[in-house]
């Protein structure tokens, strides 16, 4: 009985998400308190009902309960038990579950934090927040039920694809979508001030954490698969422009711009409809990932779904929710005020700049993902769009973001004289520059790129610090917004650092070996040991044994492996890594070529622990400025 009560709490919580959008909308439309006062009760109701319904199908799978079709098709007896929790979301049904109930997570958080802000402008978020959701739970109950029967019931399950089998994919994907789903409160807000036709300060400023956190989340959830891809898919790279990698960058780099173009609107007044805009961009794009994923328009290791009628609910959804979006900001953007004027020389040119290069590298971003889906919808035949082509203009579109970074936090707002600015940077410019000739000309491959890399890195770093620096002397005393502007800086420049020394530094060696055979690669020597047959508890495993030495002294022993899954018979890649703050030795095995030989690949990745290290400082970044005192005193209203 227990999947019968999930479905009945699914059907349960569309109710309470409907009233909930039609009784606030119209309540805070026609200025009806009573109709408005259920806004905190349907949001923790509507909490408690998903959250059951997510319970009952996480039981179904601790237990196996395999007269549930979804469970059988994604998990088996044989399936670790901590797999069997994370085999709530490996498919599309429990993912697209685990989605609502994130989504229904934020609901509850905007309820129980926002007493301080009037009734009409919670009624009006709760009730946008309350469409959203409807449109989530009539996807799930009517397209992408995951509590199904199977009668009978089968004997044994299918298991959960192996890829998922990895303890990355335990929090990867919930943090991914706490931040995508999380996008939803601005674009939540963003709604309520078109349908109010004002920009209100006194809200503007406690909705600028709600976007940090969120922004955070979704930094860490693209860093963790980014990590995973490195580590399990045995191809020793960190980012392939993937289609559904692309569809969780393109709502970061627009939710990076909605970050500070919120900073101008809630201080100078400036940029209201921008701000609006992005805000309803930035959830746009994070549904929009949602229909790549889950519609069967392209084929990843990253995507869910490959059926029609599901991709034809999203697009009519996706359009219904961006289109009535776009519509009414069309129709009452006008009516916003214009903010303070600023001059070309502030900070407020630096910001504008910064939001129009991020909303470029989106854009880029976004023709190159739908063009090919587009040619072969219309029959101009298959296109690809791949790295080459993303890499060079996203290279292109950063520069002179990277270049600006440091001017930001010391310019004035409003106005400002360049030469103020510009003087105390320019010591730290010859350093940066004095850096990078000494990298070009030590580089041993990959000159200019190395010496883009400590050009860049230690540009934005020595700026950011230099401006701590001022900050500290002329007033002793740093924001939590400061800070975490500080960190994030900072994590962008050694982000910075590690993507482009390891593209100018990584080198690969592909050889056959028999068991005591050696390869010399830079300072790193591999000895082969030879595979050993081992069993895991739903696998077998060819285990190598490799010895890495560096200059002549052991450093590590190594155990790639091929895993063989019993039930399915899919092969998988495990690469023996050994980890360092300068660079990881990475090892995979391929396949028996007979006589004892193996094919043994051979990766050295200088700084690449940089790139993940420097998403986490950027994700800290954001979660410090959410916690900024600040934001949680309202100011006196002012409209922009």
């Amino acid at each position: 009985m227990l999947p019968e009560l999930g479905q009945i709490f699914l059907a349960l919580a569309l109710l309470v998400a409907v009233l909930q959008c039609v009784l606030l909308l119209v309540g805070a439309h026609r200025g009806k308190p009573a109709w408005m006062a259920v806004a905190r009760p349907a949001a923790y109701a509507q909490l408690l009902l998903v959250g059951g319904a997510y319970a009952i199908l996480t039981w179904a799978f601790v237990r196996q309960d395999f007269s549930v079709e979804y469970v059988a098709a994604n998990s088996n007896s044989t399936l670790p038990m901590v797999y069997r929790y994370t085999a709530v979301w490996g498919a599309h049904e429990g993912s697209l579950l685990l989605w609502t109930l994130v989504l229904s997570l934020w609901g509850g958080a905007v309820a129980r934090f926002s007493r301080a802000l009037p009734q009409a402008v919670m009624a009006r978020v709760l009730g946008v927040l309350g469409v959203v959701a409807s449109g989530f739970l009539a996807f799930l109950i009517f397209t992408s039920n995951p509590f199904i029967r199977l009668l009978p019931a089968a004997a044994e399950g299918r298991d959960l694809n192996p890829l998922l089998q990895d303890p990355g994919m335990i929090i990867h994907p919930p943090m991914q979508y706490v931040g995508w789903a999380g996008f939803s409160v601005p674009f939540a807000f963003a709604i309520a001030a078109l349908l109010d036709g004002r920009v209100d300060a006194r809200w503007l400023r406690w909705t600028r954490p709600w976007t940090n956190v969120a922004w955070a989340f979704l930094t860490m959830g693209i860093g963790l698969g980014s990590w995973w891809a490195y580590y399990e898919l045995g191809w020793g790279g960190w980012w392939f422009w993937d289609p559904v990698e692309n569809a969780a960058f393109m709502p970061w780099l627009v939710g990076a711009a909605l970050i500070h173009s919120q900073a101008v609107t809630e201080k100078r007044g400036s940029f209201a409809g921008w701000t609006l805009l992005l805000a309803i961009a930035t959830f746009s794009l994070s549904l929009l990932g949602t229909f790549l994923v889950r519609s069967g328009v392209l084929t990843s290791v990253h995507a869910f779904a490959a059926d029609p009628s599901r991709g034809l609910f999203i697009l009519v959804f996706l359009s219904l929710i961006i289109g009535g979006s776009l519509l009414l900001y069309a129709l009452r953007a006008g009516r916003l005020q214009a903010g303070a004027g600023f001059q070309a020389a502030s900070r407020e040119t630096l910001l504008l700049l910064n939001n129009l290069l991020l909303a470029s590298a989106c854009a880029m971003i976004l023709l190159g993902t739908l063009y090919p889906l587009i040619a072969d919808a219309l029959e101009l035949g298959k296109i690809s769009v791949g790295p080459p082509y993303f890499g060079l203009l996203f290279l292109i579109l950063m520069a002179p973001l990277v270049a600006l970074v440091p001017f930001g936090p010391l310019a004035r707002w409003q106005r400002d004289q360049p030469s103020r600015v510009l003087a105390p940077l320019l010591p730290w410019l010859g350093v940066a520059l004095g850096l990078a000739v000494i990298a070009y000309f030590n580089a041993p491959q990959g000159r200019w790129k190395t010496a883009l890399a400590v050009a860049g890195a230690a540009w934005v770093g020595l700026g950011t610090l230099r401006f701590v620096w001022s900050r500290l002397r002329n007033s002793g005393r740093m924001t939590a917004e400061m800070w975490g502007m500080t960190l994030a800086h900072l994590g962008l420049a050694v982000f910075v650092a590690g993507a482009l020394l390891v593209e100018a530094q990584n080198v690969q060696r592909e050889v056959p070996l028999k068991p005591g055979q050696s390869l010399q690669v830079g300072r790193y020597s591999v000895v082969f040991q030879g595979v050993e047959r081992t069993e895991g508890p739903n696998y077998l495993s060819d285990r190598g044994k490799v010895q890495v030495q560096r200059d002549g002294h052991d450093l590590a022993l190594l155990y790639p492996e091929k895993r063989a899954y019993a039930s399915g018979g899919q092969v998988l890649t495990e690469a023996g890594i050994h980890p360092g703050l300068t660079g990881d030795v990475f090892v995979a095995l391929g396949e028996s070529l007979g006589d004892g030989n193996w094919a043994v690949r051979v990766h050295i990745k200088p700084f690449i622990r940089w790139i993940w290290g420097g998403a986490l400082l950027m994700a800290l970044g954001g979660l410090v400025t959410a916690a900024d005192r600040r934001f949680r005193r309202l100011p006196e209203e002012k409209a922009a």
